[in-house]
């Protein structure tokens, strides 16, 4: 082969690997890339990712990394990253300060940008911190030990990393904002700070969608999807694009113990997508290996198909939902059990009971609907709620409920 042939043949394959290179990723190749962020994420080695430890500045460097490959800007203040450092109070009764000034623990949001040259930017965020090695969050009743948090949620960050290698090469009338939060399981930290300190103009962002635990769907494909009230456009679109068929199960506020609530504070939409709690939450055991990786896939194409369908309507108009008065129910007591957010029937649904708690002292099992506590029918969560806060630690009350088709009552003492 002359040296004319060679030269010719390089460029081919150049051109080739190039091609290749800029196209959409396939199914297959999401799916492996999801297993091998989870993984990466989830893995011992990084010790549960605490906000301040080594183990959460390995996965922000890994997540800086992936955002570089996909071919995101970085929006962070250095590079990909947006550092803060938060001072813990010496008085309980004081909030924590976030600032970047002064002592205390340092965490780092990775934030990526797709840069569409539009007026609305969409931001998308997942959290990729977790509890380290249990603390006051953990359910975990044993010797300390490593939570690693795959559901909870590298897999929500692993989804993140998803969208943005598909929008990067979907054409777009949207700008999208990348964000890796961290310090969300101490109380929304990252989130917190970047309304307060954006890297763009807040005024810019049109929505945000925010993924915390969609690693573990469920057989029936239920797919919960928080805030779908902040905005009279969000409900319509749901449908439209669910051709998976998911059980959508919605609810209309803006608030919730995620990250999405730091947004919808600053009069934003947002939605928060959830499949659903489990027994593995906020213990050792939430490992790679038990998460659904196609129910994962499915997630991140719903969340596309559903960008896609929004992205045809003007800027969101803004729609604070009906508990954004910070009047939600406050109660002193608890019954022990998990609920079943992805419960769409009558009443509340047990996912778990805690031991040494009122359920289980009560005989109270998993796939319990509880319909009533003392003169309250419970209906939904909020009215279960509603219904626990009116007892105090010592009260005593009856409890019916339904298990296997068959009504039966129970004597609780909180």
């Amino acid at each position: 082969m002359n040296q004319k042939s060679k030269y010719t043949l390089i460029l081919v394959v150049f051109a080739f690997f190039s091609w290749s290179c800029d196209t959409t990723p396939t199914d297959q190749d999401l799916l492996e890339g999801l297993k091998t962020d989870v993984t990466f994420l989830a893995a011992d080695d990084l010790g549960g990712r605490a906000i301040g430890t080594e183990g959460e500045q390995k996965a922000a460097d890994y997540l800086a990394e992936e955002f570089k490959k996909s071919g995101l800007e970085p929006k962070g203040t250095v590079g990909y990253f947006q550092p803060f450092t938060v001072s813990k109070p010496t008085n309980p009764h004081e909030e924590a300060v976030i600032g970047t000034d002064g002592e205390g623990v340092t965490g780092r949001n990775v934030i990526g940008f797709i840069d569409n040259k539009s007026e609305n930017t969409i931001v998308i965020g997942a959290h990729f911190d977790h509890l380290g090695m249990g603390g006051q969050s953990s359910l975990h009743r044993g010797d300390s030990a490593i939570h690693n948090g795959a559901d909870d949620n590298a897999s929500g960050t692993a989804a993140l990393v998803a969208l943005a290698k598909i929008l990067k090469h979907e054409k777009h009338s949207s700008n999208f904002l990348f964000i890796a939060f961290s310090g969300e399981e101490n109380g929304l930290w990252g989130s917190n700070y970047f309304v307060k300190n954006p890297t763009i103009e807040l005024s810019t962002v049109n929505y945000m969608i925010n993924m915390d635990m969609v690693g573990r769907m469920n057989e029936e494909k239920t797919l919960a999807i928080n805030g779908v009230g902040t905005s009279p456009s969000l409900l319509p679109a749901l449908d439209l694009v669910n051709a998976d068929s998911l059980k959508l199960v919605t609810s209309e506020s803006g608030i919730g113990p995620s990250d999405h609530t730091s947004f919808y504070l600053q009069d934003l939409p947002v939605l928060h997508f959830f499949t659903g709690q489990h027994s593995d939450y906020h213990r050792p055991s939430d490992d790679s290996d038990l998460i659904n990786y196609e129910g994962l896939l499915l997630v991140v194409k719903y969340i596309d198909r559903l960008v896609d369908e929004l992205d045809a309507e003007p800027k969101l108009a803004f729609t604070k939902t009906k508990d954004s008065s910070g009047d939600s129910p406050r109660f002193t007591v608890s019954l022990g059990v998990v609920p079943d957010y992805l419960f769409d029937g009558r009443g509340m649904r047990i996912d778990g009971v805690s031991e040494d708690k009122p359920a289980q002292a009560a005989g109270l099992m998993k796939g319990d609907v509880v319909l009533q506590m003392g003169d309250s029918t419970i209906v939904d969560m909020m009215s279960y709620m509603r219904a626990l806060s009116a007892f105090q630690k010592g009260d005593s009350t009856s409890l019916a409920f339904e298990r296997a088709g068959a009504k039966l009552e129970a004597k609780v003492k909180f």
